[in-house]
């Protein structure tokens, strides 16, 4: 009989899906994957999905996955699910969805709401925060619902994230894990909890307690997979589901990031730096940090939001010739974009890129816009191109400096992870630009082996976390940084990148105010 000692991921991320089956060495034993449509589109600024795909999607893979497989259903000890962020499911007591789920990539926003009053509404313009809170309310996508669709509002008996959504598929219980609770819910960051009751964000929110899931910690058991999903899945009835976290805390963990000091960079759509901490500390004033994969623990995050879209954009837009080569050499395109990385020198002869490329609530604020400056007619494709990695390493840098200003604890090393990652131009420059050692994960699946890490710990074929990260994390290719251009690197994001943002602030706002974009809240 096979033993029952591998580990499955369910991993939703925002352009496919993948069923990921890890062995207890951390080893990606086989995968399956399903590429999705990210989001429609209903009216210009939306983003949505249908829920109900979602879950149609994770059983498919499921079972291509067993297809492919070189041990069955029969060796799984535990399952567990790992998502994208914020993206929100309204559902009856049936579980099912009310509507398309909004995705975290959604615009839209909520105008004119009444400000947090009483002593908290003074408290908050006193340390000159309204804008902020207002903010808070208007991209809370419960008082979009309320407001634009109250029928639907009100018939919603639980209000979800995709992870909680299909958590609840899966064992047929309204569940999901703290280390999931990352959007627009009334959440204590700081003890890890649903809020208080005298909490403002239940009011400013509209969302009662009885709307939201029971939340548990990483690592424990949510309940155990009930039969209809377990056939529809091709998997024995009755294993263990365990409560992970979110994709990004997921990654961190897969990574190998456990202690404070070593910083975990993700290359995809949103670009982060994240560093883990048992202390409860703000990256920045009254932002608070997310919870980690791990019980009792918080990440420090800082993030450049769309970061990876922009190298997406350019390679639609500007890499026509690279993406059609490598379809006639049956190769990745990948290969091809570093060498035009790699054809520009260190620095982009000066080429400089801020990447907010989408507003912010206070670093960015709420004004900002990408800029790029320092053109001169010998600039080339491989220049631009360039100078965008460069440009989302320096944001990413400077987040990590602003984050061990706040925690008191030096960065010594990073581990780079997501899709970004995968190009060696990208990884060589990050560590010149941070003057750290850059360090890929042995699997580039970071996301789903932390998920996996949470099996292990919850099921005991590890003792504790720690035992399990040693146990199942390594290093892949390590990147040292090169003397002279981490000078060179040095120079620029001292003495340019980081005055670029004051010196643009007051153009981004006459800007802001003569076009009305980005939309002022309010």
């Amino acid at each position: 009989m096979t033993q029952a000692d591998h580990l499955l991921a369910l991993d939703h991320g925002t352009q496919s899906v993948r069923a990921l089956l890890f062995d207890l060495q951390g080893n990606l034993v086989s995968k399956a994957r399903i590429e999705i449509e990210p989001y429609t589109s209903p009216q210009p600024g939306w983003a949505e999905r249908d829920a109900e795909n979602s879950w149609q999607t994770v059983c498919a893979v499921c079972r291509l996955l067993w297809e492919k497989s070189p041990v069955g259903p029969e060796a799984v000890a535990g399952i567990t699910v790992t998502t994208q962020r914020a993206t929100m499911v309204c559902v009856d007591e049936d579980g099912r969805p009310l509507r398309p789920a909004i995705v975290w990539l959604d615009q839209r926003r909520t105008e004119g709401l009444a400000p947090v009053g009483g002593l908290m509404g003074l408290a908050f313009r006193a340390v000159r925060m309204a804008e902020t809170i207002r903010y808070f309310q208007a991209e809370a996508e419960s008082n979009w619902l309320r407001r634009h669709q109250p029928e639907i509002w009100t018939a919603t008996h639980k209000y979800l994230f995709l992870s909680g959504f299909l958590n609840y598929r899966l064992t047929g219980l309204f569940v999901d894990s703290v280390g999931s609770q990352v959007g627009y819910v009334p959440f204590d960051y700081k003890k890890l909890r649903w809020a208080s009751p005298r909490d403002w964000k239940w009011e400013t929110l509209g969302i009662e307690r009885d709307m939201l899931p029971d939340l548990h910690s990483p690592g424990s058991i949510l309940g155990e997979l009930v039969a209809p999903a377990a056939e529809k899945m091709g998997l024995p009835p009755g294993l263990p589901v365990v409560a992970a976290a979110a994709d990004k805390a997921c990654e961190v963990l897969g990574s190998g990031c456990l202690e404070p000091s070593v910083g975990c960079l993700s290359y995809g759509t949103t670009a982060t730096v994240n560093t883990t901490h048992r202390r409860y500390v703000e990256p920045l004033p009254f932002l608070p940090p997310y919870p980690a994969a791990v019980p009792d623990a918080h990440l420090m995050e800082v993030q450049i939001f769309r970061g990876y879209w922009m190298v997406s954009w350019f390679k639609r837009e500007f890499g026509l010739r690279e993406r059609q080569l490598a379809a006639d050499r049956g190769i990745e395109a990948e290969a091809l974009f570093d060498e035009l990385v790699e054809a520009a020198p260190p620095g982009s002869m000066g080429l400089m890129l801020q990447p907010y490329w989408s507003p912010g609530v206070k670093m960015p604020g709420p004004e900002a816009k990408g800029a790029v400056i320092g053109f001169g007619d010998v600039h080339t494709r491989g220049h631009l191109y360039r100078s965008i990695l460069e440009g989302l390493a320096y944001g990413l840098r400077e987040g990590a400096e602003r984050t061990a200003r706040r925690s008191k604890v030096p960065m010594t090393d990073l581990r780079v992870a997501g899709g970004g990652s995968q190009s060696d131009a990208a990884m060589q420059l990050t560590a010149d630009i941070f003057g750290l050692t850059a360090t890929r994960p042995h699997t580039y699946e970071a996301s789903g082996l932390g998920a996996a890490i949470n099996v292990a710990v919850a099921l005991g074929l590890h003792q504790d976390f720690p035992t399990a990260v040693t146990e199942m994390t390594r290093a892949g290719q390590v990147f040292e940084p090169d003397p002279a251009n981490q000078r060179l690197y040095d120079a620029l994001y001292h003495e340019v990148y980081l005055k670029m943002y004051d010196r643009l602030k007051p153009l981004y706002r006459k800007i802001q105010d003569i076009t009305g974009y980005p939309p002022k809240p309010g």
